[in-house]
């Protein structure tokens, strides 16, 4: 697979369908197991690897780390936004659609984390729910599509399996499809796939909204990964070097200096400047910015200077993870 790190494409390798029978469990099978995907995974350049976790605390062992929330939401028909003007309109269409995958495409490279999905990706996504699933595409007045969503109705509930838009007209034009539907249903439930609420942006903001982790990633080989990976450093940066710990991987395990210079950076093996000190969990997160790195500090999964936690707020961009595929 390939995914969108804060505008970069790296090639990923996904896992699932993890499990032995019950006779063969506890003899590390699964352990060399995975560590030999993790090995081919690397030796195909595939330098990250995601996964949906049947345990947490199980991959968190195995070097895995949450980057990625979900968020569910509950709304009555009454609280449902007004219809707002816009200039476009929503077209239901079939689920191969290419105007649903083109603006998929375009909207996954926007989003950080998000998967951008071939044949397979399509496949996977549309495994569950299928034959269920309505999609909805927004087009603006020159016809252009700029979002869609999926759904399906039952029991008079609005489900919403996702929403995605390109601006701001697309996602008020897609509400006022879901609006339309105030006579046909009593609540509309959803799941976004970011830690931003939508209560805000209603009118009524008293909804109902959880949020739990969702997808877990790991990188595979630290090297290649800083070496593709979009630090904002300025002229002049200061160079430093990440000590890492690494449970099943040999090759990440030790010291990895990055060094600045006035066009690009470099990663080698080396001691070069401060040291930061943490576990590949803890990279993973912190690079996905899922968690930054002066809150991974204070909660002791990074031992550093502050001089250097606060280098790293500024090298590491912000965006939050989006991710809504499933496999």
């Amino acid at each position: 697979m390939q995914v969108n790190i804060h505008g970069e494409t790296y090639d990923t390798g996904g896992l699932t369908g993890v499990g032995t029978y019950p006779e063969y469990a506890n003899l590390g099978l699964m352990q060399k197991l995975m560590r030999q995907s993790l090995k081919d995974m690397r030796d195909r350049k595939q330098t990250v690897s995601y996964l949906y976790p049947y345990s947490i605390p199980y991959y968190r062992r195995k070097g895995w780390e949450i980057i990625s929330d979900m968020m569910t939401f509950s709304i009555k028909d009454t609280q449902l936004p007004n219809l707002t003007q816009v200039s476009g309109m929503v077209e239901r269409v079939e689920l191969d659609h290419p105007d649903l995958r083109t603006t998929y495409l375009a909207f996954a490279k926007q989003k950080h984390a998000a998967m951008l999905r071939d044949e397979l990706g399509w496949e996977e996504y549309f495994r569950w729910e299928k034959d269920e699933l309505t999609a909805g595409v927004y087009y603006n007045d020159n016809h252009e599509p700029t979002g869609f969503l999926f759904y399906w109705i039952a029991e008079d509930v609005f489900h919403l399996k996702e929403m995605v838009y390109l601006n701001e007209e697309a996602r008020q034009g897609l509400w006022n499809f879901i609006s339309a539907h105030f006579s046909m249903v009593t609540d509309v439930k959803g799941r976004t796939y970011t830690n931003e609420p939508i209560a805000f942006l209603l009118e009524d903001s008293e909804i109902v909204e959880t949020i739990q982790p969702y997808y877990m990633a790991r990188i595979v080989d630290v090297k290649a990964f800083l070496e593709k990976y979009p630090f904002r450093f300025r002229l002049g940066e200061p160079s430093f070097h990440l000590t890492i710990r690494d449970p099943l991987l040999e090759w990440n395990q030790g010291n990895f200096e990055i060094q600045f210079q006035s066009d690009g950076f470099s990663v080698e093996t080396g001691t070069i400047g401060p040291e930061v000190k943490l576990d590949i969990q803890t990279l993973t997160t912190m690079l996905f910015s899922y968690r930054r790195p002066s809150y991974l500090a204070k909660i002791g999964r990074i031992e550093a200077s502050q001089a250097v936690i606060e280098q790293l707020e500024q090298l590491i961009p912000t965006e939050t993870p989006y991710f809504s595929d499933y496999f």
